[in-house]
């Protein structure tokens, strides 16, 4: 089965794409990012864990829609082709640890993106809006990497570490024949997002963070904080590590840095029979970063391109093959990462129609 996956992090640096064809493996037909327009960037972050008007996400929403529907021509595969759509949309609030609110304590996450719209201009069946089937059964509705994770890089003997730095990052621990509930998943802390705020749009290649001066009392103050060492399941946001973080902080791109390194090495130094870290998404462009890591951990830091998986397409082929379950009614979480009481089955269905362009 063809099926593609989109989808916007919360570094809203872009829309990922990948197209993968589904049967006894995954392969990857095409990828593609597609960059948004400055001031579509700003109006999502502007939104994003902030004080707006219902207008502005209404508009978003389905313009973000748009925009995905676009993203997903770029891959130049003919729609024709493409038999279902797996779209996480653009988180712009996630609380996956329940907070009183109006007398309850609730748990809530809101991803943008308007399925509607994806499935109608394509024509092609389009599944979103994953995490919050995994929220209403007690989990954080996040990670939700670990499933295909577990399925690309479990291996017999060699204990594994799948690492995502994206706007945050977060690290899938694969034991050796692990079983799918041997897994364990969890947000270490900040990826991408900090350093990318304080060094916008980004620190090329980390040069700014490589010759600037580390901070070392903020740092030590910075790790103190006690969700590092909180046992999993657990997962943090733009609400942990947005603006409001950054002016309390007054942290420098060095010292951001070094906060992302030294978190992530913290989190692996937990499973010290590791033996292999495979590194995706945006922070393994990142030199300096990487070097951080190898100086940091003592397993063998490599990248998922090492396995024919390009770190920027990983969380794309995530939604496509999370599309795949939900298409054929499987669960598409692993409570064992999440902490859901259950197996859920993932997402919203919008059907196709035969006015879009596609099948």
């Amino acid at each position: 089965m063809r099926v593609a996956g989109l989808i916007s992090g919360t570094s809203v640096d872009g829309i990922d794409v990948a197209v993968v064809d589904i049967a006894e493996s995954i392969e990857v037909v095409a990828t593609a990012t597609v960059g948004f327009p400055a001031d579509v960037r700003q109006a999502i972050l502007s939104v994003s864990n902030a004080a707006t008007h219902t207008a502005m996400i209404a508009r978003l929403n389905f313009l973000i829609g748009e925009l995905f529907a676009e993203a997903l021509e770029s891959t130049g595969v003919a729609l024709n082709t493409i038999e279902l759509i797996g779209s996480h949309g653009q988180t712009i609030f996630h609380e996956g640890e329940p907070a009183e609110f109006l007398g309850r304590k609730i748990a809530s996450t809101l991803q943008i993106g308007e399925a509607a719209v994806i499935a109608e201009r394509t024509g092609i069946e389009t599944i979103a809006d994953f995490r919050p089937s995994d929220i209403a059964a007690g989990g954080k509705g996040a990670p939700l990497a670990p499933m295909l994770d577990y399925q690309l890089f479990r291996h017999s003997e060699l204990p594994r570490i799948a690492l995502n730095i994206g706007g945050i990052a977060n690290i899938t621990v694969i034991p050796a024949n692990a079983r799918a509930e041997d897994v364990v998943a969890f947000d270490t802390g900040p990826g991408n997002m900090v350093m990318d705020a304080v060094a916008p749009p980004f620190d090329r290649d980390g040069a700014r963070a490589r010759g600037g001066q580390l901070n070392t009392a903020l740092l030590e103050r910075l790790l103190a904080d006690p969700y590092y060492q909180r046992e999993p399941p657990k997962s943090c946001g733009r609400e942990q590590y947005g603006d409001e973080f950054i002016r309390r902080t007054n942290i420098d791109i060095a010292t951001a840095t070094e906060l992302t390194a030294r978190t992530i090495a913290l989190a692996i130094g937990r499973y010290p029979a590791t033996r292999e870290v495979i590194v995706s998404g945006g922070g393994a462009h990142n030199g300096y970063l990487m070097e951080r890591l190898r100086a940091l951990v003592q397993a063998r830091v490599t990248t998922s391109a090492e396995f024919g998986i390009g770190v920027d397409a990983k969380e794309a082929i995530l939604f496509a093959v999370l599309a795949h379950e939900t298409f054929h009614g499987r669960a598409g979480n692993l409570p064992s990462a999440t902490g859901a009481r259950k197996p859920m089955i993932l997402g919203k269905v919008s059907r196709g129609t035969s006015s879009g362009s596609g099948a």
